[in-house]
């Protein structure tokens, strides 16, 4: 099987892949203090981290490797990559000038003992395969720390390539 090289985009319009899959985005988030959640540059948009909440309220919280499951923090990691969605949908006005997701980075709340970094940070990546589809590749750096902001278990950090206005 061929590798993914990372340099596809997305060949059909990203709200048309979501509506087909049957996924819907949540309110986009708001800053926890003196930053935006958003800023692009030529044809890149950098996200600010975002966590798994809904409703403004956090749904998910703990660490992975005490008191959540690794499925928890898939659950959790998913929720935030769909905030980032959001968030992108918030900045550009529409998701069709998303082409494709370049990089993610996911922090994870972690026991020390704690190994499953990877499997957890699946939960967000799934996602984006399943939005982008296969051959649209992201690079990835996932990580575990000691505590993260309101007591979320992951924050996810996206960098997608946009389109034109």
């Amino acid at each position: 099987m061929k590798t993914p090289t990372g340099n596809k985009t997305l060949a059909v319009g990203l709200s048309a892949r979501l509506d087909k899959l049957g996924i819907v985005l949540p309110a986009p988030p708001t800053p926890l203090g003196a930053y935006v959640e958003s800023s692009d540059t030529g044809n890149l948009l950098f996200l600010t981290g975002t966590l798994p909440v809904v409703n403004r309220k956090l749904v998910i919280s703990g660490r992975l490797g005490d008191n959540l499951s690794v499925k928890e923090g898939q659950d959790a990691a998913r929720i935030a990559a769909l905030n980032a969605l959001a968030a992108a949908k918030e900045h550009l006005g529409k998701l069709d000038r998303i082409k494709k997701l370049v990089k993610l980075t996911v922090l994870i709340a972690t026991t020390e003992q704690f190994v499953d970094h990877a499997p957890v940070a699946d939960g967000a990546s799934n996602l984006f395969v399943q939005i982008f589809g296969p051959d649209t590749g992201h690079t990835r750096l996932v990580y575990g720390v000691q505590s993260l902001p309101i007591g979320a278990p992951v924050i996810v950090e996206t960098i997608f390539e946009i389109g034109p206005a």
